[in-house]
């Protein structure tokens, strides 16, 4: 597997598994990591992230973040249009 392929959390979650398995057979991290065919940053960075969670919880995980991002970008819209507003009718236009 390429590193730089985009997995979803559920593939992340499905690989942490196997992860598991490897290390319980006896397999290194850096063996693990080799299988799997990513670093041990992304290993870790994965398992500090996605560890605990089951696939259905990843994908509500994953749903969360993307509305959470969609938010944001509303909050941002909406304060960037009062600061507009407010430099009209300041007559600073």
């Amino acid at each position: 597997m390429a590193a730089s392929k985009r997995l979803t959390p559920e593939q992340i979650v499905a690989r942490l598994r196997d992860a598991e398995k490897m290390q319980g057979q006896g397999a290194t991290i850096p063996q693990v990591c080799k299988k799997l065919g990513v670093s041990e940053q992304t290993f870790y960075r994965w398992r500090s992230k996605y560890g605990a969670l089951k696939e259905d919880e990843a994908i509500r995980l994953k749903t969360l973040e993307q509305e959470n991002a969609r938010l944001k970008r509303i909050v941002a819209e909406q304060a960037l249009d009062i600061s507009m507003l407010k430099d009209v009718a300041r007559g600073n236009f």
